[in-house]
């Protein structure tokens, strides 16, 4: 059995990320004309606001993890995205970003401080500690999109189908959507 690896488990959830936000896109773009702005009881007004809500603040914390100083600027405008298919283009962009990030990880970097620029203060945090309340942060919305989905015309996507190998079968199309091969995301 190989070593334990602290970075494993953050190349999945970034990986399981990328992936569920894909399937859950595209889910969204089978909705009716109006379901998907449509008001709707959860912690964010709308499936739109609150994938507006999952960017925006990735945009945030990935800056940060990369070195960067966007700070609250990420959130400035709270819904930037009214369109889904352009909303969905730039979570691939950010999506990319972390996985790149988290496939150069190493204990080390795992361990370093980052400086997160927030109103008029610069926030240190470990990086893992980031990283582990980023993906805590997507997950938590995208299960209330999740959730929202269930009063439209569109079924929920199955999300939680990524990290273990029993599951392999279930991702297969995805895996080969975004041109990886099962041994990247088991690895």
């Amino acid at each position: 059995m190989p070593a334990f690896d602290p970075c494993r488990s953050f190349r999945k959830l970034a990986y399981n990320n990328a992936l569920a936000n894909h399937r859950l896109h595209d889910a969204c773009a089978k909705l009716k004309p109006g379901e998907f702005e449509a008001v709707r009881i959860s912690f964010f007004p709308s499936i739109k606001a609150t994938l507006n809500h999952i960017l925006t603040v990735d945009w945030f914390y990935v800056d940060g993890l990369e070195g960067g100083t966007l700070g609250p600027r990420a959130w400035e405008i709270e819904e930037p995205f009214g369109d889904l298919a352009v909303l969905a283009t730039e979570q691939a962009k950010v999506d990319r970003r972390l996985l790149a990030l988290c496939e150069l990880l190493t204990p080390e970097k795992l361990a370093s401080v980052i400086d997160l620029h927030r109103q008029g203060r610069i926030q240190r945090e470990r990086m893992d500690d980031v990283l582990g309340h980023l993906f805590q942060h997507q997950t938590h919305h995208r299960g209330q999109v999740h959730a929202m989905m269930a009063g439209t015309s569109v079924a929920p996507p199955q999300l939680d189908e990524f990290i273990v190998a029993d599951d392999a079968r279930f991702r297969n199309g995805d895996i080969a959507a975004f041109g990886w091969n099962e041994e990247t995301l088991m690895r």
